[in-house]
């Protein structure tokens, strides 16, 4: 049987139904076949995904709550012969860190950048996050997000396909089989505009916080396709490969 070597053989802490399992294996099959473990270095900051460094089997640092770009830009910068990328949720990216992954994208970094949008911080009992979707029930939006006290949830990827910095940015899902290849494709893709020295690369990946927001883990799946994918549809936001 095909072992990843990129992925420690040894339980996650993650919920049940989180996306964040599939998520890192995909990222590691990538870098296996990218034959560049040896070289990567992954940035994890606060967050579900702190841990990250316990699951991969290659360099992973952690950064502070929403800082991944800078620290990924400083390694980078330092060692431009490794493989360097950020994993981040929309708690983290979207919020927090903001102003870093804007000017790290706008300046065009030579990282990839992976962006694990589940809709609501999960790490911290599930709050409001800038992704949650309009009427979404959180546990600081009781009655569900509004609008004219919440505004709109906010895309990242749409916002960053702006900039003349950023050469590839997609945004996948990973709740169906389909989705699943799709974005490892989009992955492997980023990471090999990095290894060609073309620059930023961001991938969005949809997923699920079962946790929070649902009351099962078959409805926060169907959720995805009922009411997320709707604002946030899946496919290439800006691709200066083409």
């Amino acid at each position: 049987m095909y072992m990843t070597k990129s992925l420690k053989a040894t339980p996650m802490h993650y919920c049940p139904g989180c996306g964040h399992t599939l998520a890192h294996k995909l990222v590691c099959d990538v870098i296996d076949e990218l034959g560049v473990r040896e070289r990567t270095i992954g940035v994890a900051p606060v967050g579900c995904a702190v841990l990250a460094y316990d699951y991969w089997n290659f360099d992973t640092t952690e950064a502070p709550h929403g800082r991944a770009p800078a620290v990924a830009t400083g390694i980078k910068r330092s060692l431009p012969d490794r493989v360097v990328f950020t994993y981040q949720g929309d708690g983290d990216l979207a919020a927090i860190g903001t102003s870093e992954i804007i000017h790290t994208a706008n300046r065009g970094e030579n990282i990839t950048a992976v962006f694990v949008n589940n809709g609501v911080y999960g790490m911290t009992g599930g709050q409001l996050a800038p992704t949650s979707m309009v009427g979404q029930k959180t546990a600081t939006t009781v009655k569900g997000r509004s609008l004219s006290r919440d505004g709109y949830p906010l895309k990242i990827a749409e916002m960053l396909a702006l900039l003349p910095g950023v050469r590839y940015i997609e945004r996948v899902a990973i709740h169906t089989r389909p989705g699943v290849v799709r974005t490892k494709e989009a992955l492997k893709k980023a990471f090999q505009i990095q290894l060609d020295k073309k620059g930023f690369s961001l991938i969005e990946i949809v997923t699920v916080c079962p946790t929070y927001g649902a009351r099962s883990i078959k409805e926060a799946y169907q959720r995805v396709d009922q009411e997320v994918l709707k604002f946030y549809p899946t496919g290439v936001l800006k691709d200066a490969e083409s």
